[in-house]
């Protein structure tokens, strides 16, 4: 299968200022890329990469005052399966984690792991471990949420979510990730494509959107709270612990996003 992906943002700048966005596909999926995923800048500026410290690949630029136009249109290859399911996955002893999991079970910026231990503990700690207790959590957390672009807050925590018991799909994914590290289960945050393939398409602007991934027993495996199914057509970005290491973009001053477009679907012919 082949995957149309694309964005095109458009920002308003009232004076100069240096940014950071993650707008590549993980490195992890750049040899599936039949043609590049370059950002093109309108009006031209040169970008600067680097690799952040859980391996994402991010740009830098510096953006002068005035109207900017950041663009990019690609053609990626994929399995066309979904997301593996191993209901027999083991829940890994803390003392066998490894060293590089065990930040993905602290607590983070989204995440207030030390709010929600209570909550989680007598919610969930009544004889469920590995694969059956992230599948009961995401199950919790689809069913307590109610999915609201109208009530999307780029502040809300994990706590948050759960006490207002709406948002979007961050939302769903860090009381998740969440409730999961509470729980001893590592857990990362996870943002990329992903478009309605093989599912009914809905009417709502397509957007980026966020999952998680776990650690258990044979490694990480992708888990969705928000739609709660195995999915077709994942395109990774970013990993980190929570939304505010894979944000899309930093401006370190004003700036005003004036225009906002994302494209994910599959190629046809």
């Amino acid at each position: 299968m082949q995957i149309r992906i694309g964005y095109e943002l458009t920002y308003d700048l009232p004076g100069p200022v240096e940014g950071v966005f993650l707008l590549n596909v993980h490195p992890s999926r750049t040899p599936d890329l039949m043609t590049p995923d370059a950002v093109v800048v309108t009006p031209y500026l040169p970008v600067r990469f680097y690799n952040d410290s859980f391996g994402n690949i991010c740009q830098r630029l510096s953006l002068p005052a005035g109207r900017v136009t950041l663009g990019a249109n690609a053609i990626i290859n994929d399995s066309g399966l979904p997301d593996i399911a191993c209901p027999d996955a083991r829940q890994v002893p803390l003392i066998e984690v490894p060293n590089d999991a065990l930040i993905f079970l602290l607590a983070s910026r989204y995440c207030d792991t030390e709010l929600l231990s209570d909550i989680a503990w007598r919610t969930f700690g009544h004889g469920l471990s590995g694969w059956s207790l992230v599948q009961a959590i995401c199950d919790f957390v689809h069913h307590r949420i109610r999915f609201n672009y109208q009530n999307a807050r780029n502040t809300r925590t994990a706590l948050e979510a759960y006490n207002e018991q709406t948002g979007v799909c961050r939302d769903f994914t860090h009381l998740a990730v969440a409730l999961c590290r509470c729980m001893n289960i590592p857990a990362r945050y996870c943002t990329g494509y992903l478009g309605d393939i093989g599912v009914p398409p809905v009417p709502d602007p397509m957007d980026w959107s966020a999952w998680f991934e776990v650690y258990l027993e044979g490694g990480w495996y992708t888990f969705d709270a928000r739609h709660n199914r195995p999915r077709i057509g994942r395109v990774l970005m970013a990993r980190g612990r929570d939304a505010a290491d894979v944000a899309i973009s930093t401006t370190f001053g004003p700036s005003t996003l004036v225009g906002f477009r994302v494209d994910t679907e599959e190629r046809s012919g």
